[in-house]
Protein backbone atom coordinates (compact mmCIF):
# COMPACT_ATOMS: atom_id res chain seq x y z
CA UNK A 1 0.00 0.00 0.00
CA UNK A 2 1.18 3.53 -0.77
CA UNK A 3 2.39 5.68 2.10
CA UNK A 4 1.42 9.34 1.81
CA UNK A 5 2.61 11.62 4.59
CA UNK A 6 -0.45 13.86 4.89
CA UNK A 7 0.98 15.51 8.00
CA UNK A 8 3.61 17.11 5.75
CA UNK A 9 1.36 18.06 2.86
CA UNK A 10 0.96 21.71 1.95
CA UNK A 11 -1.50 23.66 4.05
CA UNK A 12 -4.95 24.45 2.68
CA UNK A 13 -4.18 28.11 3.45
CA UNK A 14 -1.64 30.57 2.10
CA UNK A 15 -0.27 34.00 2.98
CA UNK A 16 -0.92 33.43 6.68
CA UNK A 17 1.15 36.51 7.49
CA UNK A 18 -1.42 38.69 5.69
CA UNK A 19 -4.35 37.39 7.78
CA UNK A 20 -5.83 39.28 10.69
CA UNK A 21 -5.71 37.66 14.12
CA UNK A 22 -9.45 36.99 13.81
CA UNK A 23 -8.96 35.24 10.47
CA UNK A 24 -6.12 33.12 11.87
CA UNK A 25 -8.21 32.06 14.86
CA UNK A 26 -11.25 31.21 12.76
CA UNK A 27 -9.20 29.07 10.39
CA UNK A 28 -7.37 27.25 13.20
CA UNK A 29 -10.68 26.61 14.93
CA UNK A 30 -12.20 25.33 11.71
CA UNK A 31 -9.32 22.88 11.24
CA UNK A 32 -9.49 21.75 14.88
CA UNK A 33 -13.15 20.79 14.46
CA UNK A 34 -12.05 17.96 12.16
CA UNK A 35 -9.96 16.28 14.86
CA UNK A 36 -12.75 14.59 16.90
CA UNK A 37 -14.22 13.17 13.69
CA UNK A 38 -10.84 11.71 12.75
CA UNK A 39 -10.50 10.21 16.23
CA UNK A 40 -13.99 8.74 16.00
CA UNK A 41 -13.04 6.88 12.82
CA UNK A 42 -10.08 5.34 14.64
CA UNK A 43 -12.08 4.16 17.69
CA UNK A 44 -12.07 0.47 16.67
CA UNK A 45 -8.27 0.57 16.58
CA UNK A 46 -8.17 2.42 19.90
CA UNK A 47 -10.41 -0.23 21.46
CA UNK A 48 -8.21 -3.07 20.24
CA UNK A 49 -5.09 -1.50 21.74
CA UNK A 50 -6.70 -0.63 25.07
CA UNK A 51 -8.00 -4.16 25.52
CA UNK A 52 -4.45 -5.45 25.17
CA UNK A 53 -3.10 -2.80 27.55
CA UNK A 54 -5.61 -3.82 30.22
CA UNK A 55 -4.62 -7.48 29.87
CA UNK A 56 -0.95 -6.59 30.29
CA UNK A 57 -1.52 -4.31 33.28
CA UNK A 58 -3.79 -6.84 34.99
CA UNK A 59 -1.06 -9.45 34.55
CA UNK A 60 1.60 -7.35 36.27
CA UNK A 61 3.02 -5.66 33.19
CA UNK A 62 3.71 -2.01 32.49
CA UNK A 63 2.68 0.46 29.79
CA UNK A 64 5.44 2.38 28.02
CA UNK A 65 4.92 5.40 25.79
CA UNK A 66 7.81 6.14 23.42
CA UNK A 67 8.09 9.23 21.26
CA UNK A 68 10.10 12.23 20.10
CA UNK A 69 9.35 15.95 20.26
CA UNK A 70 5.70 16.82 20.80
CA UNK A 71 4.68 13.15 20.64
CA UNK A 72 7.17 12.21 23.34
CA UNK A 73 6.08 15.09 25.56
CA UNK A 74 2.43 14.11 25.24
CA UNK A 75 3.26 10.54 26.27
CA UNK A 76 5.18 11.78 29.30
CA UNK A 77 2.29 14.08 30.23
CA UNK A 78 -0.22 11.24 30.13
CA UNK A 79 2.06 8.90 32.08
CA UNK A 80 2.86 11.51 34.73
CA UNK A 81 -0.83 12.16 35.43
CA UNK A 82 -1.70 8.52 36.15
CA UNK A 83 -0.25 8.32 39.70
CA UNK A 84 -1.97 11.44 41.13
CA UNK A 85 -5.24 10.81 39.28
CA UNK A 86 -5.58 7.08 39.81
CA UNK A 87 -3.21 6.31 42.69
CA UNK A 88 -1.07 3.88 40.68
CA UNK A 89 2.72 3.47 41.13
CA UNK A 90 4.95 5.81 39.14
CA UNK A 91 6.47 2.85 37.31
CA UNK A 92 3.18 1.45 35.97
CA UNK A 93 2.87 3.91 33.07
CA UNK A 94 6.20 5.25 31.83
CA UNK A 95 6.79 7.93 29.22
CA UNK A 96 10.09 8.08 27.33
CA UNK A 97 11.29 10.77 24.94
CA UNK A 98 14.14 10.86 22.44
CA UNK A 99 16.95 12.88 23.97
CA UNK A 100 16.03 12.05 27.56
CA UNK A 101 14.44 14.26 30.21
CA UNK A 102 16.19 17.41 28.98
CA UNK A 103 14.20 17.07 25.73
CA UNK A 104 10.96 17.61 27.65
CA UNK A 105 11.71 21.34 27.83
CA UNK A 106 14.22 21.87 25.04
CA UNK A 107 14.56 20.09 21.71
CA UNK A 108 17.60 17.82 21.44
CA UNK A 109 18.89 17.95 17.88
CA UNK A 110 18.83 14.70 15.89
CA UNK A 111 17.82 12.62 18.93
CA UNK A 112 14.81 11.25 17.05
CA UNK A 113 17.08 9.96 14.27
CA UNK A 114 18.84 7.37 16.45
CA UNK A 115 18.01 3.76 15.57
CA UNK A 116 19.52 2.39 18.79
CA UNK A 117 18.65 4.78 21.62
CA UNK A 118 14.95 3.94 21.83
CA UNK A 119 15.67 0.30 22.62
CA UNK A 120 18.45 1.33 25.02
CA UNK A 121 15.99 3.58 26.85
CA UNK A 122 13.54 0.70 27.18
CA UNK A 123 16.25 -1.72 28.35
CA UNK A 124 17.11 0.70 31.17
CA UNK A 125 13.71 -0.23 32.64
CA UNK A 126 14.29 -3.97 32.16
CA UNK A 127 11.56 -4.15 29.53
CA UNK A 128 10.17 -7.66 29.14
CA UNK A 129 7.35 -9.66 27.55
CA UNK A 130 4.92 -8.76 30.36
CA UNK A 131 4.99 -5.14 29.20
CA UNK A 132 3.44 -3.28 26.26
CA UNK A 133 5.04 -0.42 24.32
CA UNK A 134 3.08 2.26 22.45
CA UNK A 135 5.09 4.28 19.96
CA UNK A 136 3.83 7.82 19.33
CA UNK A 137 4.80 9.66 16.14
CA UNK A 138 2.56 11.93 14.11
CA UNK A 139 4.54 11.24 10.94
CA UNK A 140 4.92 7.52 11.59
CA UNK A 141 8.50 7.75 10.36
CA UNK A 142 10.53 8.55 13.50
CA UNK A 143 13.58 6.22 13.56
CA UNK A 144 13.91 6.38 17.37
CA UNK A 145 10.41 4.91 17.73
CA UNK A 146 10.33 2.53 14.77
CA UNK A 147 13.63 0.83 15.59
CA UNK A 148 12.65 0.41 19.23
CA UNK A 149 9.37 -1.27 18.28
CA UNK A 150 11.21 -3.57 15.88
CA UNK A 151 13.38 -4.69 18.79
CA UNK A 152 10.26 -5.17 20.90
CA UNK A 153 8.83 -7.46 18.24
CA UNK A 154 12.04 -9.50 18.19
CA UNK A 155 11.86 -9.83 21.98
CA UNK A 156 8.15 -10.77 21.97
CA UNK A 157 7.05 -7.53 23.61
CA UNK A 158 3.59 -6.39 22.50
CA UNK A 159 3.51 -3.14 20.52
CA UNK A 160 1.04 -0.47 19.52
CA UNK A 161 1.30 3.00 18.06
CA UNK A 162 -0.46 6.32 17.55
CA UNK A 163 0.24 8.00 14.22
CA UNK A 164 -1.52 10.47 11.95
CA UNK A 165 -0.57 8.98 8.57
CA UNK A 166 -2.05 5.93 6.87
CA UNK A 167 0.14 2.88 6.22
CA UNK A 168 3.21 4.46 7.82
CA UNK A 169 6.43 2.55 8.62
CA UNK A 170 5.49 2.80 12.31
CA UNK A 171 2.10 1.19 11.75
CA UNK A 172 3.75 -1.66 9.89
CA UNK A 173 5.94 -2.58 12.89
CA UNK A 174 3.08 -2.23 15.40
CA UNK A 175 0.86 -5.13 16.36
CA UNK A 176 -1.97 -2.76 17.31
CA UNK A 177 -1.66 0.47 15.31
CA UNK A 178 -3.89 3.50 15.72
CA UNK A 179 -4.04 5.72 12.64
CA UNK A 180 -5.93 8.98 13.13
CA UNK A 181 -5.85 10.92 9.86
CA UNK A 182 -6.27 14.63 10.57
CA UNK A 183 -4.92 15.87 7.22
CA UNK A 184 -2.60 18.81 6.51
CA UNK A 185 -1.92 21.32 9.28
CA UNK A 186 -2.86 25.01 9.23
CA UNK A 187 0.85 25.78 9.31
CA UNK A 188 2.30 23.21 6.91
CA UNK A 189 4.06 20.39 8.77
CA UNK A 190 3.34 21.78 12.26
CA UNK A 191 2.11 18.48 13.65
CA UNK A 192 1.97 19.86 17.19
CA UNK A 193 -1.39 21.28 16.10
CA UNK A 194 -4.14 18.93 14.83
CA UNK A 195 -1.98 15.82 15.04
CA UNK A 196 -0.88 16.69 18.57
CA UNK A 197 -4.48 17.34 19.60
CA UNK A 198 -5.55 13.98 18.18
CA UNK A 199 -2.74 12.19 20.01
CA UNK A 200 -3.70 13.88 23.29
CA UNK A 201 -7.34 12.82 22.88
CA UNK A 202 -6.34 9.22 22.24
CA UNK A 203 -3.89 9.17 25.15
CA UNK A 204 -6.71 10.42 27.38
CA UNK A 205 -8.80 7.49 26.18
CA UNK A 206 -6.01 4.96 26.72
CA UNK A 207 -5.12 5.92 30.28
CA UNK A 208 -8.65 6.69 31.46
CA UNK A 209 -10.23 3.56 29.96
CA UNK A 210 -7.42 1.35 31.24
CA UNK A 211 -7.65 2.72 34.77
CA UNK A 212 -11.42 2.36 34.83
CA UNK A 213 -11.07 -1.30 33.84
CA UNK A 214 -8.44 -1.69 36.59
CA UNK A 215 -11.10 -0.53 39.10
CA UNK A 216 -9.40 2.78 39.86
CA UNK A 217 -12.74 4.58 39.46
CA UNK A 218 -16.01 4.03 41.34
CA UNK A 219 -19.16 5.38 39.72
CA UNK A 220 -17.55 8.35 38.03
CA UNK A 221 -15.21 9.31 40.86
CA UNK A 222 -11.41 9.05 41.14
CA UNK A 223 -11.46 7.24 44.46
CA UNK A 224 -7.81 6.20 44.24
CA UNK A 225 -6.46 9.72 43.62
CA UNK A 226 -3.51 10.98 45.65
CA UNK A 227 -4.55 13.60 48.21
CA UNK A 228 -1.67 15.87 47.26
CA UNK A 229 -3.27 19.30 47.68
CA UNK A 230 -6.17 21.04 49.41
CA UNK A 231 -8.37 20.88 46.31
CA UNK A 232 -8.06 17.09 46.11
CA UNK A 233 -8.61 16.68 49.85
CA UNK A 234 -11.80 18.71 49.56
CA UNK A 235 -12.88 16.58 46.59
CA UNK A 236 -12.22 13.43 48.61
CA UNK A 237 -14.33 14.73 51.50
CA UNK A 238 -17.20 15.48 49.13
CA UNK A 239 -16.97 11.94 47.73
CA UNK A 240 -17.26 10.47 51.21
CA UNK A 241 -20.19 12.72 52.10
CA UNK A 242 -22.11 11.62 49.03
CA UNK A 243 -21.10 7.94 49.10
CA UNK A 244 -21.61 7.35 52.82
CA UNK A 245 -24.30 9.95 53.58
CA UNK A 246 -22.27 11.47 56.42
CA UNK A 247 -21.57 15.08 57.38
CA UNK A 248 -18.50 17.16 56.54
CA UNK A 249 -16.69 16.73 59.84
CA UNK A 250 -17.13 12.96 59.91
CA UNK A 251 -15.94 12.71 56.32
CA UNK A 252 -12.90 14.87 57.09
CA UNK A 253 -11.95 12.74 60.09
CA UNK A 254 -12.38 9.57 58.04
CA UNK A 255 -10.21 10.83 55.21
CA UNK A 256 -7.50 12.09 57.56
CA UNK A 257 -7.42 8.65 59.16
CA UNK A 258 -7.17 6.49 56.04
CA UNK A 259 -5.59 8.94 53.52
CA UNK A 260 -7.47 7.25 50.67
CA UNK A 261 -11.11 7.54 49.55
CA UNK A 262 -11.58 3.86 48.68
CA UNK A 263 -9.97 2.62 51.88
CA UNK A 264 -12.07 5.07 53.90
CA UNK A 265 -15.27 3.82 52.22
CA UNK A 266 -14.37 0.16 52.73
CA UNK A 267 -13.48 0.60 56.38
CA UNK A 268 -16.58 2.66 57.14
CA UNK A 269 -18.81 0.04 55.49
CA UNK A 270 -17.05 -2.68 57.47
CA UNK A 271 -17.68 -0.84 60.72
CA UNK A 272 -14.06 0.19 61.31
Amino acid sequence: MTFIKTTEQDSNYNHLEKMSVEEILNHINSEDKAVPTAVEKALPQVKNLIEQIVIKLESGGRLFYLGAGTSGRLGILDASECPPTFGVPHDLVIGLIAGGDSAIRKAVEFAEDSITQGWEDLKFYNINSKDIVVGIAASGTTPYVIAALEECNINKILTGCITCNKNSPLSKVSKYPIEVIVGPEFVTGSSRMKAGTAQKLILNMISTSSMIKLNKVKGNKMIEMQLSNDKLVERGIKMLIKELNIDFEEAKILLNKYKNVRIAINNYNNGN
